[in-house]
């Protein structure tokens, strides 16, 4: 039997989307999807995602990253999936969908490329030495680094994800410099187990970390370079809680097909 596929991306951070809206997701064969992911052997993505019907929602994500295993929130995926839906008719400019953190409400450009996807609140960041770690739907790291263009993310990330501290859950580590007018922002992700060229809950954690170094408060608008493209934060600051947070990126499809 052969199923179609959908290949997007949003700032380079790629995902295979199947439609899986006639069915309920009951059974998922894990290595299959860590093969269909794999570059060499495979169609080659960061992730594969299932839209699937939800009664009270009007569709549910299921996400799974690059090793086959069922993942946390993916900001981009999430962006990708909107346009995915919006492509299959699901929705038009508007969205209430279901995610593995809860509801998330998005809407969508007429043109059906760009996603401004609301967020989870976020209410507590501690340190790891100068480093900020909190949850934005997935759990992250942020350390400020310069000369981040040559930096080995990769090695210093891998140390960190496998580190004493996060060995066992993981977690995804995210590199920062300030750019003045923006951040650059490279990061290391578990389940992919490399560096990405974009991760959305990444640079929303990013955006909350230097905010809260910076002592910023109140309606804060973060413009952010990764190596794939620009991505746009914005949230509510009080001084202890994030709220009203969107992460605003591109979302393309690039090709589609068939895999046995």
């Amino acid at each position: 039997m052969k199923t179609k596929f959908y290949k997007y991306q949003g700032a380079g951070n790629d995902f295979i989307l199947i439609d899986h809206t006639h069915s309920t997701l009951e059974h998922t064969d894990n290595q299959f999807i860590e093969d269909l992911c794999h570059r060499r052997f495979g169609i080659g993505a960061d992730g594969l995602m299932f839209v699937t019907k939800h009664e009270n929602y009007d569709f549910e994500m299921y996400y799974f990253n690059a090793d086959g295993k069922l993942g946390s929130m993916c900001g981009n995926g999430g962006r990708c999936i909107v346009a995915f839906a919006k492509q299959l008719g699901i929705i038009e400019r508007e969205t209430n969908f279901l995610a593995v953190d809860g509801p998330h409400y998005a809407r969508i450009s007429e043109n059906g490329e760009w996603v401004d996807l609301q967020m989870i609140d976020v209410n507590t960041i501690t340190k790891d030495g100068e480093a900020y770690v909190l949850n934005t739907g997935s759990p992250h790291y942020v350390t400020i680094q310069n000369n981040l263009k040559d930096f080995d993310v990769f090695s210093e990330g891998k140390k960190i994800r496998y580190n004493q501290i996060y060995s066992e859950k993981g977690i995804n580590v995210n590199f920062v410099e300030d750019q003045g007018d923006h951040l650059f922002v490279r990061t290391y992700e578990r389940g992919v187990e490399d560096e990405t060229y974009a991760c959305g809950t990444g640079v929303t954690a990013v955006a909350m970390a230097i905010a809260k170094h910076k002592n910023q408060t109140g309606h804060i608008k973060t413009d952010i370079k990764v190596l794939g493209g620009d991505i746009k934060i914005e949230f509510d600051y009080d001084g202890a809680n994030f709220t009203n947070v969107f992460l605003c990126g591109p979302a393309k499809l690039v090709f589609e097909g068939e895999v046995n």
